[in-house]
């Protein structure tokens, strides 16, 4: 491997791109042993670290809107992008500048023995090691109060996990995703993503049940912490209407609080309350108050779920099968009075057969286009189509584009009906780029 010269953003992105290439998967001792290279700038870090299947990015919005409400400098580490990598930090709730970008991956690719990797031989960091190193080196310019790191993939495994200190973990909602690395039961996925819980660190969890509850507690026991689950007793909703969702929440320090989210995405409820129960535990009730955390929850925003990118037209990044069921749930209960238009679109690695099932069974949507995604791991429309054609009972229109099928279903909405994208986060964006860059909304006007 031969050291490049690389002058910009551009090529920068190109570079970690290209990375799968010429690396194979490192260890954790790997990943440790670079940070300590690095000069262990995690030790010099608040850490707030968080994993599950379905969930994380939001949570992070939510406690990052509420820190900052309460006058912390956040910063923030979150996967995958939908646009542009650059997408993934954010300081104070924030996207970081190209240039920031550029610096931080100059200076780990600096850091890389280069005499040994051109002789074959030497560490050479995995696209998502490489970007996890970045956020060290943005954090520890930044010096924020908080970092908040969301794990790739897993947990126990996961190149953030390689941060020797924490002060807090987060698990969100699990669920059967990536079996072929994380195991075949909800159990054994719980087991890989407790493997966050850190010693000296609080953690909260979402409340799964006894048999994934019992894995948590038994992590939290053995490492002597305290830990904290969030379930469905500790939040109601109360109203859903007008693109706006108003629930209550049992607060530990505040009793009754009463609090409103700008969504339709009724699984956002579930992230708050995670997101607010963190909050108290990090803070004991010290610093942030009741009216902070009604005004951070209120204007979290998280791309992507659930999100309004024209009138009456969402794009949900739902890629699995549950969160094809909270986003199912969503749409069931969001007022449309008529015909909803679903474009659809998944990759190989998922069970979209299921997430498909699930989708013809609501019977919630007149009409629906399967696409096809632009990417190598891209499931084949045709296959989308057939299985969708199988259980529904009637054709379906096939798209090779995701923003033509999206410009279309918006262009032959009725005024009383409703358009949603959904499958793959690699569709939504497919879609917000195309907006982004006027290409669907030249079309429409």
């Amino acid at each position: 491997m031969n050291r490049q010269q690389i002058r910009n953003y551009r090529e920068t992105v190109d570079y970690l791109y290209g990375i799968p290439r010429f690396t194979s998967k490192n260890t954790m001792a790997d990943t440790g042993a670079f940070l300590e290279h690095m000069g262990s700038p995690d030790r010099k870090m608040q850490i707030i670290h968080i994993a599950g299947t379905n969930g994380k990015g939001s949570v992070c919005a939510y406690l990052c809107s509420i820190l900052c409400q309460a006058g912390y400098r956040v910063g923030a580490f979150t996967s995958p992008h939908l646009v542009e990598a650059v997408e993934r930090f954010q300081i104070d709730g924030r996207q970081i500048s190209e240039q920031q970008f550029y610096n931080a991956f100059m200076t780990v690719y600096q850091l890389l023995d280069w005499e040994e990797l051109e002789k074959g031989e030497g560490y050479h960091p995995t696209f998502f090691e490489f970007l996890f190193f970045m956020a060290m080196v943005i954090f520890e310019k930044e010096m924020p109060d908080y970092c908040i790191l969301e794990t790739g993939l897993g947990g126990r495994l996961d190149a953030t996990n390689a941060v020797t200190q924490k002060k807090l973990s987060v698990i969100t909602r699990i669920g059967l995703d990536h079996v072929e690395y994380l195991g075949n039961t909800l159990p054994e996925i719980a087991f890989e993503k407790a493997g966050i819980m850190h010693e000296n660190a609080p953690a909260v969890y979402l409340d799964m049940g006894d048999e994934v509850n019992a894995v948590f507690e038994k992590r939290a026991e053995k490492l002597g912490i305290p830990v904290n689950s969030v379930s469905n007793r500790d939040y109601r909703l109360l109203a859903f209407d007008n693109k706006m969702i108003d629930f209550s929440y049992t607060s530990r320090y505040y009793g009754y609080i009463k609090l409103s989210l700008h969504t339709i995405a009724l699984y956002q409820i579930e992230n708050a309350a995670l997101a607010v129960r963190a909050i108290e535990v990090l803070d004991g009730g010290l610093h942030v108050t009741q009216d902070m955390i009604k005004q951070g929850v209120a204007e979290a925003f998280w791309a992507g779920r659930m999100e309004e990118v024209l009138p009456d037209a969402y794009v949900d990044g739902a890629h699995n099968a549950d969160g094809v069921r909270a986003f199912l749930e969503s749409v069931g209960r969001d007022g449309c009075i008529g015909d909803r238009h679903l474009v659809f679109g998944a990759v190989q690695d998922k069970d979209y057969r299921r997430m498909i099932g699930r989708i013809t069974q609501s019977g919630l949507f007149a009409r629906i286009s399967a696409v096809q995604i632009q990417s190598s791991r891209a499931a084949d429309v045709s296959e989308l189509a057939h299985i969708f054609e199988e259980t529904v009972g009637r054709p379906v229109e096939i798209y090779e584009s995701a923003p033509q099928a999206f410009e279309e279903a918006v262009r032959g909405k009725k005024p009383d009906g409703r358009v949603y994208a959904a499958g793959s986060l690699y569709l939504v964006g497919e879609i917000k780029e195309a907006l982004a860059t006027g290409k669907i909304g030249k079309a429409l006007e």
